[in-house]
């Protein structure tokens, strides 16, 4: 196989012709379903498993160890439904059934998951959270290929990408809300994040059904389901120089970001002393921030190369979060600045990686003439659950060997091993996020070059 390496960046980095004919109504019947979606991902880890720890009893050793060998199922399943997706045909098209599919599934799980009986255990939550990520396997990885799917040029992709991304940090910020009506009822706050789900979910699909299209297909059928098969499309997707680098940088930034969510709770209550109050309103201003600055890394993304963009957003959040480990007690109001600050960079980190990786699919298709997409950002999702899963869960390793106790008297080591793997740990794994990205090779002139050669072989 010829080496799959994308074609070098033009320095002037023009744009190819204008973003595609993709109605706002298509934009937001697509981004719809991501509302729900948005508003049990974070939940998982941010409320769901410091519940399960302080209101239940369960042990925090255990429940981490639980959410790491989720996150290793899901290397399995999410590369497995990728390749299912790719190959499914029906009267809805390879992606929308899935979802259809998916729905029901997901609001069972979630509903379980997130309103436990007073006894349950340790077994109940192994259950339960996994049948919620195998359900969300079901759902996400055809609907990120899909948006990959609707524009097909540079700047049309970070288009899609925004209003889905933007939908993701609303439905983030409506979850954050609705668990905060109940800040003394944690219980209470759970269940209605569940109703909201249950309730916008269907809908959301239902909207992205009817008003989004399905676009044709583009390259030849994903292979049968063959071992040998795996082995060949894994060596011509390991010949893609652009898909190597993205990877490894979309790794670094993913366990970067997956470890604040699952610590924040303990690092406000236990090292700033503040309350859970003071916890729900930094993690609302976060948000806030991230769905203003959506749109603006957006559109400097449909300017300039998505990259660049995303490696200077990273950069900025790294200077600001860099101020974190030297707060303490009583520090809330800086922590709280820093939140919003650092909630403007985090709108980058949702809405570039799913439009550069469109791309990296290009430079694949291009080559092998394979239309692998759901492969692909079944790989983007493993990624972003995996890196970040894998971070969360090591963290409450770590941070139980350390003897931490959330609510008990906690020597140097436990604090220090908070605070490390809250704010220090972070900002390395940016940086390393940064330099891998930052000569990534495709830019806009290189993607019209890549889009050219895969339009010529269609015809």
């Amino acid at each position: 196989m010829s080496d799959q390496t994308a074609p070098a960046p033009s320095a002037s980095s023009v744009a190819a012709g204008s973003p595609p004919g993709v109605s706002l109504s298509a934009l937001a019947g697509y981004a719809a379903p991501q509302f729900a979606l948005a508003a049990l991902y974070f939940p998982v880890i941010t409320f769901l498993v410091p519940y399960y720890d302080t209101e239940l009893g369960l042990p925090l050793l255990a429940l981490g160890a639980v959410m790491v060998a989720i996150r290793l199922l899901d290397a399995v399943t999410d590369p497995l439904m990728g390749a299912v997706s790719d190959a499914t045909r029906s009267r809805f098209g390879r992606r929308k059934i899935w979802l259809i599919i998916a729905t029901p599934l997901v609001c069972l799980s979630v509903w379980m998951a997130f309103t436990p009986p007073d006894d349950a255990g340790l077994g109940y939550f192994a259950i339960w959270v996994t049948a919620l990520s195998l359900s969300w396997t079901v759902a996400i990885t055809p609907y990120f290929a899909w948006g990959g799917e609707i524009a097909s040029d540079y700047r049309g992709r970070a288009r899609v990408a925004g209003w889905r991304e933007t939908t993701t940090l609303l439905g983030t910020l409506a979850a954050a809300v609705v668990y905060g009506s109940a800040p003394d009822d944690p219980a209470t706050g759970l269940e209605r994040l569940a109703w909201t789900v249950l309730i916008a979910l269907p809908l959301g699909v239902a909207l992205a059904v009817w008003l989004a299209p399905s676009p044709p297909q583009r390259g030849r059928s994903a292979p049968p389901l063959s071992l040998a098969a795996w082995r060949a499309a894994w060596s011509e997707m390991m010949a893609n120089e652009a898909f190597r680098r993205f990877m490894a940088s979309h790794i670094a930034n993913s366990a970067a970001n997956g470890l604040p969510p699952v610590l924040i709770l303990y690092f406000i209550t236990v090292v700033l002393q503040g309350t859970t109050q003071d916890f729900v309103l930094s993690f609302l201003i976060y948000l806030a921030c991230a769905i203003i600055g959506a749109p603006i890394w957006s559109q400097l993304a449909q300017r300039g190369a998505k990259h660049r963009v995303w490696g200077a957003a990273m950069l900025y959040a790294m200077a600001v979060f860099a101020a974190v480990p030297l707060l303490g007690a009583g520090d809330v109001t800086a922590f709280l600045v820093i939140s919003g600050l650092t909630g403007l960079a985090y709108g980058a980190d949702v809405v570039l990686p799913p439009a550069i990786q469109a791309d990296v699919v290009d430079a694949d298709t291009a080559v092998s003439g394979a239309d692998r997409t759901g492969v692909y950002f079944a790989l983007l999702s493993v990624v972003l659950k995996g890196a970040s899963g894998l971070a969360a869960g090591a963290a409450l390793v770590a941070l139980g060997a350390a003897g931490f106790e959330a609510d008990g008297e906690n020597g140097a080591l436990a604090l220090n091993t908070l605070v490390a793997l809250y704010a220090v740990i972070p900002i390395l794994l940016k940086g390393l996020a940064v330099w891998l990205i930052w000569n990534f090779p495709i830019d806009a002139a290189a993607q019209a070059e890549l889009k050219a050669r895969i339009d010529a072989a269609l015809l």
